[in-house]
């Protein structure tokens, strides 16, 4: 007996217009899906591209229509961090091998690294320097040839090519002065004015007025060693390229390119050129005084000092029985001669306008009350180490001249992107 045939599905207009408002949903749905999934991509990319891309490209700052991008300043905070890191691992070699007490230094680096902020504001500020030295080296035409710039990291790693220079001593030139009649009154025949304000080889718990500079300009920055060697660098080509090489590969990790690296040496390079250059006219002879001083705690004793001055007593002696400077004190209150710059500027402004032989009424400064006798006014050559004072001094003028002449714009945007890496080590927290 055959099998019955199933009897034909009937298809109605309702059921075909189900199945084609299924199909329909279903199309919906998956477009929905895919434009999410596109959706996401794209937003996922915009971000990459705006974290790594875009935002890098905004301006941190402008000099004169030229740009400090977000991504470039980032990259020399890192670089300056890891200086910081590497310099602190060099104090606490040098406390661990040496025994030297080097957690004063220690703890400022370590508070320095701790507030990302403060070291970007300055890396920037450094950054618009440059680009006002390097504006202005290329208007006066210097120039920085990349072989410089070699040859000077070159050095930087102890690696001459030529061989390693002999260092020359230049004698210093002792300049000394005719005592005036007043003078021979003043100051015992043999008493010979030292050549520069006096110091104290130890310190004490009292500043020595003596040491303390008031010179307002900004030092040259460091050169950028940034891998410290426990031995030093072999003096052969292959030698630098191994050591040189390891630099590159540790700067990489960190996300500091050799490019940024190497324009810390171009940077430095103008900089020492157009130094050269502004400081051309630099005198090499300075308006100075001869000083001696007694510095006690209080207005009271100062005004009682300077009536036993008054009175005849010995400045030498008094100097030594009651002066808190303890540097000078054992030399009679000699300071020696010194130019402008050298001393706190409520010293300098009375040492420079009393005359010779006067006890002048006491001056207060950071460091106390200050009775001082001058004990000469001269025109002097300066030595090496105050030319050299006397060029930064101006290079620092024209600097500072430069800086309220240009158009520096900074963009607070940069706040947001300030690197907190490369960070310290547990061990180096620890110690």
């Amino acid at each position: 007996m055959a099998k019955d045939s199933p009897t034909p599905r009937i298809v109605t207009k309702k059921h075909i217009a189900r199945l084609e408002r299924e199909r329909r949903q279903i199309a919906a749905v998956i477009y929905i899906a895919i434009g999410a999934i596109i959706f996401i991509a794209l937003l996922l990319a915009y971000g990459y591209l705006n974290l790594n891309y875009f935002q890098l490209r905004k301006p941190a700052a402008e000099v004169n229509g030229e740009t400090i991008t977000i991504g470039n300043w980032q990259e020399r905070v890192r670089l300056e961090r890891l200086r910081l890191i590497n310099l602190l691992s060099t104090y606490q070699q040098y406390q661990q091998v040496f025994g030297l007490d080097t957690s004063q230094q220690q703890s400022q680096i370590t508070s320095s690294l701790q507030i990302p902020e403060t070291i970007g504001q300055q890396v920037l500020d450094q950054m618009v320097d440059e680009i006002l030295i390097r504006q202005e080296a290329e208007k006066s035409g210097i120039t920085v040839t990349d072989e410089e710039v070699d040859k000077q990291i070159q050095e930087s790693f102890n690696f001459f090519a030529n061989g390693t220079p002999t260092p020359t001593i230049t004698p210093t030139e002792v300049i000394f002065s005719t005592l005036s009649p007043q003078q021979l009154t003043l100051v015992a025949p043999t008493v010979i004015p030292t050549e520069g304000a006096t110091s104290t080889p130890e310190p004490t718990a009292t500043p020595d007025l003596s040491v303390t500079p008031t010179a307002t300009f900004t030092p040259a920055p460091p050169t950028p060693t940034f891998v410290p060697q426990p031995t030093a660098t072999p003096y052969t080509l292959e030698g630098f390229k191994g050591e040189y090489s390891k630099t590159i590969d540790e700067l990489k990790k960190n996300n500091i390119s050799e490019a940024v690296f190497r324009s810390t040496y171009r940077n430095i390079l103008y900089r020492q050129k157009l130094l050269e250059a502004v400081t051309t006219d630099t005198p090499q002879s300075e308006e100075m005084v001869w000083a001696r001083h007694i510095l006690v705690d209080d207005a009271t004793a100062a005004q009682t000092v300077r009536v036993l001055l008054l009175q005849g007593q010995d400045f030498g002696q008094v100097a030594k029985d009651f002066s808190k400077d303890t540097g000078s004190a054992a030399q009679g209150g000699d300071l020696g001669w010194f130019g402008k710059g050298q001393m706190v500027p409520e010293f300098e402004q009375a040492a420079f306008s009393q005359k010779i032989g006067e006890i002048g009424n006491p001056v207060q400064s950071q460091f106390g009350y200050h009775i001082i006798q001058v004990l000469g006014h001269e025109n002097r050559p300066m030595n090496s180490t105050q030319y050299e004072q006397a060029r930064q001094r101006a290079f620092d003028d024209w600097l500072t001249k430069a800086r309220e002449g240009a158009k520096i714009i900074k963009h607070d945007e940069w706040k947001q992107h300030v690197p907190a890496e490369p960070a310290l080590g547990a061990a180096q927290l620890q110690q």
